[in-house]
């Protein structure tokens, strides 16, 4: 089924088929299994059945694709776009000539497994963690078994040796692709699993622990606890889906607003008629990321729209409030790997 949605902000999608996520237009964050997401116009994101993604601006219109049936995905190439592992994976579009040609003469067409060849093919190409198709097929082996067992108690050494019985050393491949252990993986499994029992059920916390692999509830608190900042009956209580208060909704606007003038968090503390200490522990708490970072997250956004749109640099640096070109090319460099100049050049950015 494909839809053309203009999403509600704040509001949560539950993803109940395999399904793409088409950005056509949006420049505002995003949220993914708890995590915040920046810059995601015209780009693809290929969704599980049981993920869920929240819209945090309402200027986001997006094509949706759920995917009829699942023989498609028995193809083990086609789990690269789905099984996410350590960030949100995508499809860029303006890198994606065939995506777009499909897209573009099909949008109401059911015979949608063709732009799954083809996104399947662009993520190889785009190889996001270097590495060879069987290196790959070696970490999603990996994965799979952590998404399958990650709730039977087994210790870290216990999943490692299950993973190599195939003879490949999976650890060291996943530990020199990625950055992180196969322990590592498991951890942040178990964490996305709790933090959706403990946030769209009722269950109790004792319960939500059994279920999620461990033994001792107490255990379960204190490393959810370090890993989050907060307990889980807290985590609960900031994140009250049901409820969605208007919170996110006012300061991603106030910053939208004033970015370009504003960097104190003084002046939103006090628009926001909180304290500053206030203000920044509630936004981490209902954001994941400090109030300074989505601050800058958004000069990013801003001044990437701009150059795309050609205007010289020096201007760009001057409307978003940089008394020196230099000091914004500096900025833009640090917070996206790239000069302005490099970034204008880019065959995509016209």
């Amino acid at each position: 089924m494909v839809i053309k949605l203009f999403p509600e902000i704040e509001k949560i999608y539950f993803i109940e088929k395999y399904t793409l996520i088409h950005i056509l237009k949006g420049s505002g964050n995003i949220q993914v299994d708890f995590e915040n997401y920046f810059d995601w116009q015209d780009k693809a994101i290929y969704l599980e059945k049981g993920q869920y993604i929240k819209f945090l601006s309402d200027d986001f219109v997006v094509r949706k694709i759920e995917f009829p049936d699942e023989t498609m995905f028995r193809n083990k190439d086609v789990r690269v776009l789905f099984k996410h592992l350590i960030s949100l994976g995508y499809i860029d579009f303006a890198e994606c000539s065939d995506c777009k040609s499909f897209l573009d003469k099909s949008v109401f067409s059911e015979k949608t497994e063709k732009i799954i060849d083809i996104s399947s093919k662009q993520w190889y190409w785009q190889n996001p963690f270097q590495a060879s198709k069987n290196e790959y097929q070696i970490i999603f082996d990996a994965k799979d078994i952590i998404d399958t067992q990650f709730q039977n108690r087994l210790t870290n050494q216990e999943l490692v040796k299950l993973i190599n019985e195939n003879g490949v050393d999976a650890q060291a491949l996943v530990r020199k692709k990625i950055g992180i252990s196969i322990g590592k993986l498991l951890s942040k499994k178990r964490l996305v699993e709790s933090k959706r029992k403990i946030a769209f059920t009722d269950k109790n916390i004792q319960e939500i622990s059994y279920e999620i692999g461990f033994n001792d509830a107490a255990y379960f608190n204190k490393v959810f606890k370090n890993t989050t900042g907060s307990t889980p009956s807290e985590f609960r209580k900031n994140f009250d889906f049901k409820e969605r208060d208007t919170f996110v909704q006012d300061i991603l606007e106030l910053i939208k607003a004033h970015h370009t003038e504003q960097r104190s968090l003084d002046f939103y503390a006090d628009k926001m008629s909180l304290a500053v200490k206030t203000l920044s522990k509630k936004t981490r708490d209902k954001l994941n990321i400090s109030l300074g970072q989505l601050i800058r997250n958004e000069l990013v956004s801003s001044s990437k729209i701009r150059l795309a749109e050609n205007m010289p640099i020096q201007e760009v640096a001057y409307q978003l409030g940089f008394e020196e070109s230099n000091h914004f090319s500096n900025f833009f460099k640090h917070h996206t790997g790239r000069t302005p100049s490099e970034f204008k050049s880019e065959k995509y950015n016209f």
